[in-house]
This record gives structure tokens, sequence and C-alpha cells, in this order.
């Protein structure tokens, strides 16, 4: 019998007729196997062009979960030791005091150094060697393992130079995934930098809080994502960006291929006989970080539930304590349940950040898809 998924239809169409969102693609993988695949609204309101199966979205800090996940590759071959300092690799990131920083620092957000660039622009940031170049140099805002201090944009720099330094093929990052992580999946549509083949199918973002009066200058939140190169669709709709490989905020998915991804982590590592971890290893990623519960400065003092894998763990936009996760900007999130072995992608073009749950118009959404297949919404 197939899966009911009026209640996630009726869902989505609700959230796009109260414009809230524009655009919204789910699936979900349960067991393995593609369980859900519902789309609905306009990619581009402008023009009329309707979303389909195809529609590729911005998925901004998701993109951060295949970044920890490369880096787990390179550890799972013994390329990468996560005790090691980040310097063993990278020599040049000893610099100004942060010889001490270890790997696992850099994947939970803990090795200093969460700001971007002094006079970072969208050109700049484009540019792999400068970026890495910039962050190495920099004097960490507290010594490396001291506290939390959340990576915004620079987790992708960071962890993304030590899988390219320890990759004994040199590739750059963006090849990297494609060939470690897309290919042995079959993802056609996971990009950190998009091929120009591809353009005409992302759908147009929107930011419903374009008009909230930013943040301070002087806080270490806009320090980390400077206006200049902001996550909002002025910025990450430039061609240059959309081609950059920019591994912490700069994925354009398919919600069908993002899917897949997060079913491999939610099957243990392995996913249609394909296995990219062992699955000790992502059993262990259902760990909190230590300090798990600690202020983060970044974010105002709210604390980041971070496993030790580097993802989020649990909370309320997910179904389950244990479940591993990751939210972008504006709303979007991928998530995988290892109690259930369901995995989840939602991507959408409407941005929104809810300071309530109340007001998040895709937890309605995600709560449907759980319903719908009989699964417990554990959170």
């Amino acid at each position: 019998m197939g899966i009911d998924d009026g209640g996630v239809r009726t869902a989505i169409r609700s959230a796009i007729d109260a414009g809230h969102e524009e655009a919204v693609h789910v699936v979900a993988y349960h067991n393995g196997q593609k369980v859900l695949d519902v789309w609905d609204g306009l990619a581009d309101p402008a023009s009329g062009r309707k979303a389909d199966a195809d529609t590729l979205y911005n998925v901004y800090s998701v993109t951060k979960a295949v970044a920890a996940t490369a880096l787990h590759i390179q550890a799972e071959r013994g390329h990468v030791d996560y005790d090691a300092p980040i310097a063993d690799y990278w020599p040049e990131f000893a610099a100004n005091g942060k010889a001490s920083a270890t790997v696992r620092h850099a994947l939970t957000h803990r090795a200093g150094v969460p700001l971007m660039p002094e006079g970072v622009t969208p050109e700049a940031m484009c540019d792999w060697d400068y970026m890495t170049g910039a962050i190495a140099a920099m004097e960490p805002l507290a010594p490396p393992g001291e506290k939390t201090l959340y990576q915004s944009m620079t987790f992708g720099w960071i962890v993304g130079e030590i899988v390219r330094r320890s990759d004994p093929k040199g590739r750059d990052f963006r090849q990297f995934v494609l060939d470690e992580i897309n290919a042995p999946l079959g993802l056609r549509d996971l990009w950190i930098g998009i091929p120009d083949a591809v353009e005409d199918r992302i759908a147009t973002m929107s930011n419903r809080n374009e008009n909230d009066p930013p943040p301070p200058a002087a806080t270490l939140y806009a320090r980390s994502m400077p206006a200049a190169v902001d996550l909002i669709p002025p910025v990450f709709e430039r061609a240059d960006v959309r081609r950059a490989a920019i591994a912490g905020v700069g994925g354009i998915f398919n919600a069908r291929d993002e899917a897949r991804f997060w079913a491999m982590l939610a099957g243990g590592g392995e996913l249609d006989g394909v296995r990219l971890l062992s699955a000790d290893r992502v059993a262990g990623f259902s760990n909190i970080r230590d300090n798990g519960d600690e202020p983060d400065p970044v974010m105002f003092g709210i604390p980041i539930p971070i496993s030790i894998g580097g993802y989020w763990l649990g909370g309320h936009r997910v179904s389950s304590p244990r479940a591993i996760w990751h939210p972008g900007a504006g709303g979007s999130l991928g998530w995988a349940d290892p109690d259930q072995n369901l995995a989840v992608a939602v991507c959408h073009n409407r941005m929104f950040n809810a300071r309530d749950p109340k007001d998040d118009p895709i937890l309605p959404i995600s709560k449907a898809v759980v319903a719908a297949l009989d699964l417990e919404w554990k959170s």
C-alpha cells in the first residue's frame, strides 16, 4: 500500500496560500527507500515558473552537513585524525596562536575563528585560496577548544581545506564532493558550485525578513556574516557566487538528492549497497559535543546543539533527540533520524527566520511528513 501524502500536500499548500512560502519540495526516505516526494508552488513568482521535480534551491548552511561528511570520509580512510592539529594538514593554520586547534575543534565550532576576513567582498568570497589564506592568518577570538564560537561561514573553508590538504589526489573541495559523495550515491544535483547548465532550474529566492533592522555591525554575529556577503538573495543569486565552492553556505541542491544524502546517514553510512562511512562512526554522530549547552557568543548567547560529528543534534525541528541535521538560513533543513531510519529534506525559496516555533512555516510540513509515515515525532 502506498503512502498517503495528502497531509503533506495540504501542509505545503497551506503555507503557500498564507504567503509564508512560494515553492516547497519535500522528500523523505524510510528504511533506505524513497517514500515521499511532494512539491508545489512557484519557483519564480515574477515569471510564473512553477516548481517541479528538478527545481534546485539554495540551502545555505545545510551545506555544512556535506562538508562535515566529506571530512568524515577522509577520517574513515585514515587520511585525517580528528584529534590531530589542523596544522598537521594545513601548516599555515598554526599562525597567530592557532597551533593547538584540532580537526575536532573545526568540526564542532571551537577553533576560535568564526569571523570573516575584514573587508571581505563577494568577489573575494569566491576565491578559495584568498579565503583560506586570510582565515589561516587570523588570530583566534579565544584559545582553540576553550569555547563555542559558531563558524557561520568560515566552517566551510576550514573543514574544506582540511579535506583538500589531506586528499592524496589533491582535488579541490568541489571535485572531492562530486567524486566521493555525489558519484557513489548517484546524486545528480547536489552542487557546491554549479555548472552553467543548471542555472535555469534554480528557484528564485525572496526574503520575508528583508525589512528587519540589521544586527549592530560590531556584534560577533554581524562580523561572522558581514553585510557585504550576507546570506541573502542579492548576494547568493550572483552568478559568480553560485559557481563558487562556498563549502559552508553555498550549496544549491535538489530535494531528491539532498534526501538521498541524509538517507545514507540515517542508514548508518550506507544506502543502496553503497557504504561511505562505517556504522560505528555514524552512530557516534548522535552524541553531543562536550559543552553542548554552552551559550554561543556569536549567536547572541544561544546554545547550539552540535554533535561530535559537526552536525546539529535534536531539537524541536526534527523527529528525534538523536537525529542529526542542519538548518539553513531562511528555514531550509534536512535530517537523519537513526532510530527510525528516516531521512527528510525540505527545500524552499521563501526565506524566513522564525523567532518562535509557532511562526515556523516549515515545522507543520515536517510534522506532516512524519505523520504520513506513521512514525513518531519524539522531539
